[in-house]
């Protein structure tokens, strides 16, 4: 196995182990923000924001933490025959379905870069260009020169209305995150396959 994949699967399961041990804490946050919703719901005024903050949060626990349960094999998988299989048929089997994840978390990337651009006031075809053309303004001009980039930025429907790209930007970065892993999981199946332990 090259150099290169040796770092790159270092890097990654190494950044991913960090951000996935962090994200544990998050189911805290969670039953915190869902505690207070109750808590003000009988005894206060009602809180506008606590459902939200909640449902976004669990986005959060959820897809930031997805790359580091792939690294532990922690996802659901039939083991009816894969439990009773050598390492190395393992390896073969693993490193053909990891093809099906890649497809599918690419497809889900495509998704949140459309679905984040709309939300920052982009309503065409070409959500990459719209990117690309949004970073070159505010590094050349700074924010003024990026807002104007952007068109209208998107609300929640609710009674709090709070923005929802930073919601759809931890999605994109989640995606991106569980496409890099995916591609480490498959370096590391070939190197299995080819009797080499990393």
């Amino acid at each position: 196995m090259p150099r290169a994949a040796h770092a790159y699967i270092r890097i990654v399961d190494g950044f991913n182990s960090g951000l996935g041990r962090i994200m544990m804490w998050g189911v805290f946050g969670m039953a915190g923000i869902l505690l207070w919703s109750s808590i003000s719901k009988t005894f206060f005024q009602p809180s506008l924001w606590t459902l939200e903050v909640a449902q976004f949060a669990m986005v959060a626990y959820y897809v930031l933490g997805g790359p580091y349960s792939i690294q532990l094999g922690a996802n659901v998988r039939m083991d009816l025959f894969y439990a009773d299989w050598s390492l190395q048929k393992k390896a073969w089997f693993d490193a053909f379905t990891v093809f099906l994840l890649i497809f599918y978390l690419g497809v889900l990337l495509v998704g949140a870069v459309n679905s984040t651009a709309y939300s920052l006031g982009y309503f065409g075809k070409d959500s990459f260009t719209f990117f690309k053309d949004l970073i070159v303004a505010f590094v050349t001009g700074g924010p003024d020169a990026a807002k104007e980039v952007m068109g209208y930025i998107e609300r929640s429907p609710t009674a709090w209305r709070p923005y929802l790209w930073p919601v759809k930007f931890i999605m994109l970065f989640g995606f991106v995150l569980m496409l890099l892993q995916s591609v480490s999981e498959l370096l590391k199946d070939i190197a299995r396959i080819k009797g080499e332990e990393i």
